[in-house]
């Protein structure tokens, strides 16, 4: 499906058109919110499914011992744990947001769970990373993509920071089938927002959710945006009737 064009100097947030560099600010804004309490909304509403969509990216990823992996908008760190049990003593896992207050609950949670010397944290903007060229074996985005500006500049920076042969995985909410959709809608603008009223104390943000979710690119285009970037043997596989989708493109 289609998203409305935008003129050249403003972007979406939500369903609201807003300056392009006030996004950033917003969306902040909204992670600062529900930072503490991301992983329990998450679990509430895709009622656990997220941690099965994660392990399938674990496993489509296929890391071995010594791979350089960054986890982009990684947030609480659940795929870069993963991650850091793959690649092993001689590899290492960056778990990379640009939103401070949730790298410290990633922080904590990797501490906690006592995860090896092999991870690092580092607070970046994915649309102009700080790494050299071809540093990466694998660079992952999990349910960020589309809370990022210029999706097309954070593509670029990943193909540009990836090895030959290595990958890039996005993982995001995408276009659900037709026979869904209708059930998916009332649960995404009706039931969503309370539970975030009531366990998140938000109401607003889960709202916000809802809308970027509709306004991020479908399978395809992503994947056109992909191979724009200059990824090779892009492909997606849909998950849970398309509501998320896997993207997976190559560095050739």
């Amino acid at each position: 499906m289609a998203k409305p064009q935008q003129p050249d100097d403003t972007t979406h947030f939500g369903f609201q058109s807003v300056p392009k560099d006030e996004k950033a600010d917003l969306v902040r804004d909204v992670f600062d919110s529900v930072a503490t309490r991301y992983d329990l909304m998450n679990d509430l509403m895709s009622a656990g499914m997220h941690r099965l969509w994660k392990r399938f990216t674990v496993d489509q990823a296929a890391l071995r011992p010594g791979n350089v992996v960054l986890d982009l908008a990684g947030g609480t760190g659940d795929l870069a744990r993963a991650f850091s049990g793959k690649v092993g003593k001689d590899g290492r896992v960056i778990l990379a947001d640009i939103n401070a207050a949730m790298l410290r609950q990633g922080r904590t949670r990797l501490i906690d769970a006592g995860v090896a010397g092999n991870l690092s944290i580092a607070q970046v903007d994915a649309e102009n990373l700080p790494f050299a060229d071809q540093t990466f074996d694998c660079i992952s985005i999990a349910f960020g993509l589309r809370n990022i500006t210029d999706k097309n500049a954070a593509l670029r920076s990943m193909h540009r920071t990836v090895k030959p042969g290595g990958k890039a995985m996005i993982l995001e909410f995408s276009e659900p089938s037709k026979a869904i959709k209708p059930a998916y809608d009332l649960y995404s603008f009706k039931v969503l927002p309370v539970i975030g009223k009531l366990v998140a104390k938000d109401a607003d943000s889960y709202q916000y959710l809802a809308e970027s979710i509709r306004m991020h690119p479908d399978q395809e285009t992503l994947k056109s945006m992909m191979e724009e970037a200059g990824f090779e043997r892009c492909r997606y596989h849909n998950l849970a009737a398309g509501i998320v989708a896997l993207h997976i493109g190559y560095r050739v």
